[in-house]
């Protein structure tokens, strides 16, 4: 199995599992994450996910090159394709954007190890990334002779400041988990892999416990307001908080406030 998933009550885990070729992707492995992360998305029980990388070497290291496939169709033809088809005309690179599958729950990144190229850009599409102090990020593909093909240095960009996204894509060198955590590329750092994924699960069984309405709200507005004004930030802002304003979960959650008691939120 090149990647697992496990249901612990509201909290999903999904494991890339290829830990001799330090998680890298290939095909299959592409496939099996996006149909987890699909059924994560569907399943209404689930409200957060962990994605994680086995063994202590990497968290993923990007596309398999040695098994993502070749194919004689050139590049042209396989742009004008649809996801599936273009991967296997030699596109695998859009398989590898997630943006699609629409999963509208928390991601949060467990990264154990390694964490270049397309495995940066799967952590950098992630809600949430915390590391283990053996941790390295990278954006290697210049000193290859290319550039990151899912948006990485789009994400990058977003993410940290850009003088060091900028360092980081030109020069194609790594930062180890207290530079990433100086720079704000991660918000944690544990001190061992087993102290990792104990942090992650806490996160993910307290953002679980939240609202779910009110948790896919935040993510709507961090997606759709950071390209806008202040003014059409607040418009948009106002609309969801509108939406939300007379669900059960909101009348909950100020009827615990005020009897002093944890809410009990169902989602609606």
């Amino acid at each position: 199995m090149s990647v697992s998933l496990q249901i612990r009550g509201a909290v999903a885990l999904i494991t890339l599992e290829r830990p001799d070729a330090l998680n890298a992707l290939d095909l299959d492995a592409l496939r099996a994450l996006r149909g987890h992360l699909a059924e994560v998305r569907d399943r209404r029980e689930v409200r957060v996910a962990i994605l994680s990388g086995a063994g202590e070497r990497a968290f993923c290291v990007g596309a398999d090159l040695k098994r993502t496939r070749d194919s004689s169709a050139s590049y042209a033809e396989a742009l004008f394709l649809d996801k599936e088809p273009a991967a296997e005309a030699g596109l695998y690179i859009r398989l590898m954007d997630l943006a699609d599958l629409d999963l509208r729950k928390p991601l949060i990144a467990a990264v154990n190890g390694h964490c270049l190229g397309g495995g940066l850009e799967l952590a950098l599409q992630c809600d949430l990334r915390i590391a283990s102090g053996n941790a390295s990020f990278g954006l290697p593909e210049a000193v290859v002779g290319s550039i990151p093909a899912v948006s990485g240095l789009h994400r990058l960009l977003k993410a940290v400041p850009p003088a060091h996204a900028m360092q980081m894509a030109l020069t194609g060198q790594r930062i180890d988990a207290a530079q990433a955590l100086a720079i704000g590329l991660v918000s944690e750092v544990a001190d061992s892999p087993a102290a990792l994924l104990d942090r992650a699960l806490a996160l993910a069984e307290r953002v679980a416990a939240q609202a779910p309405l009110a948790i896919q709200a935040l993510q709507s507005l961090a997606r759709q307001t950071a390209h806008l004004s202040d003014a059409d930030a607040q418009r948009l802002t106002e609309l969801y908080w509108g939406v939300l304003r007379d669900t059960e979960d909101r009348l909950e959650g100020r009827a615990a406030f005020a009897e002093k008691r944890p809410p009990h939120y169902k989602g609606r």
